[in-house]
């Protein structure tokens, strides 16, 4: 059996936001992370987020992963990329291009994401 890379697990947690798979989610995620909200600026526990998503507060309609740059450290990889995202929060429709900090500890043989920070950018996102 071949083992999972981050970017794959990066992948589900982009598409458990898109479902609003809370079960999916809490999988991927440590018990103890930590967001940093892309809107707001704001730090959003893990409970917090699943618990927006279940009640449909937060509800994305695409995640667009523009790139992406995997650096690996034995059990710890940083993932950097560029997003744009679109949905809507409490039904005001959002768009933004971000930019994003994601952190995994491996924990066995699985990554589960430790840290997230998202950067909106005011600009075109760099080919």
């Amino acid at each position: 059996m071949s083992e999972t890379r981050p970017e794959e697990v990066e992948n589900d947690f982009f598409d458990s936001l898109i479902s609003s798979d809370v079960a999916k989610l809490l999988k991927i995620i440590s018990d103890d992370i930590v967001l940093i909200d892309v809107m707001s600026g704001s730090e959003v526990s893990g409970p917090e987020l699943a618990e927006v998503l279940q009640h449909g507060h937060l509800r994305f309609g695409s995640i667009e992963r523009i790139r992406l740059r995997v650096r690996t450290y034995e059990d710890v990889a940083i993932i950097t990329g560029h997003t744009v995202m679109a949905g809507a929060y409490d039904d005001q429709q959002f768009r933004i291009n971000s930019a994003y900090t994601h952190v995994f500890v491996k924990e066995s043989d699985s990554w589960r994401m430790v840290s997230a920070q998202g950067t909106p950018m005011t600009s075109a996102i760099p080919a």
